[in-house]
């Protein structure tokens, strides 16, 4: 068996540059190309158009609804309906525009007004 002697507590370790220890080369990693980056989807906006069949509440209420809006974005957006025309209520990907405007012309007449026949008018346009 043979002797090692006990390295002292305040001795350094060998380093990778001290005779004892031989040289390793660095490797370099593999390189890969970066993926390409990938585009977002277009934007499409959801349209709502004003019609003299549905009250601001209709309107409030539907928009949280379908959106999850506030009383006071609810109360802006159709305040703007009624000045306008029209007023962007969305703007999203292509699949979830669909869905809302699905979601808008099936919403249904105003109970508050008889003469309310359906839904109001919607429809979806690209953003850009």
């Amino acid at each position: 068996m043979a002797l090692v002697t006990p390295r002292p507590l305040n001795a350094p370790l060998p380093s990778a540059s001290s005779p004892a220890a031989p040289a390793k080369p660095r490797v370099q990693p593999a390189t890969r190309p970066l993926p390409k980056p990938v585009s977002p989807e277009p934007l499409w906006h959801v349209i709502l158009f004003n019609d003299d069949l549905h009250s601001f509440d209709y309107v409030i209420e539907m928009l949280h609804s379908v959106f999850g809006y506030d009383v006071e974005k609810g109360y802006r957006m159709a305040k703007e309906v009624d000045e306008h025309g029209r007023v962007i209520v969305a703007t999203v990907h292509k699949e979830l525009a669909e869905l809302r405007l699905e979601q808008i012309l099936e919403y249904g007449p105003d109970p508050s007004m008889p003469e309310s026949p359906g839904s109001m008018k919607a429809e979806i346009q690209p953003a850009a």
